[in-house]
């Protein structure tokens, strides 16, 4: 795909992204501000290596970056069930910069939320990450670790929110569980 197309692309896939971020590009202040930025470098990614998504499909990188996407879709269909489920989503909830499924009234700490406190950042990481596998070069690598970073600010940034709507509830539960990955970080 020619690098117009791959513009107009990117143009057309941000309309979205600005969108559901408006509210929080005013402030820095906000997880949503730098979750923006996450999505945008994803986008780029992606649009970066989308023609490499199926070439030589049985290689090792390959194998791991579909893992690594499955992994991202996992997550996310996990983390927005117990959400949904136990999460009661109050939609007049008005902190400011939360957009939708974000607005919860309770501290959802069971299914995947006993082992990580951010399944839909972890989603972003792997799916980032399986998206640099696709073609593993210089630029790749720089998006994927850029991408990297503002997810890491945006878990910190949203978890100071937490800590102020939540209070020593949400500072308990960060004791007991990882950020991204299970055991690990």
């Amino acid at each position: 795909m020619t690098v117009t197309y791959k513009v107009i692309l990117f143009v057309f896939a941000s309309i979205p992204i600005v969108w559901v971020s408006r509210s929080s590009l005013r402030d820095v202040q906000l997880h949503g501000f730098y979750r923006f930025f996450a999505w945008e470098i994803i986008l780029i990614m992606f649009l970066t290596n989308m023609d490499y998504w199926f070439v030589d499909p049985f290689s090792l990188r390959q194998i791991i970056s579909w893992l690594f996407l499955t992994l991202s879709l996992v997550l996310l269909h996990q983390g927005v069930q117990l959400f949904r489920r136990k999460g009661k989503i109050d939609p007049e909830r008005n902190d400011q910069g939360l957009v939708g499924i974000e607005k919860t009234t309770e501290l959802v700490t069971t299914g995947v939320y006993h082992y990580i406190r951010h399944p839909f950042y972890s989603s972003l990481l792997f799916l980032g990450w399986g998206i640099f596998l696709k073609n593993t070069s210089w630029i790749s690598i720089l998006l994927a670790v850029t991408t990297t970073m503002f997810l890491t600010i945006t878990a910190r940034k949203e978890e100071v929110e937490n800590i102020q709507y939540f209070g020593e509830k949400y500072q308990e539960y960060i004791k007991h569980t990882k950020m991204f990955i299970p055991f690990i970080f």
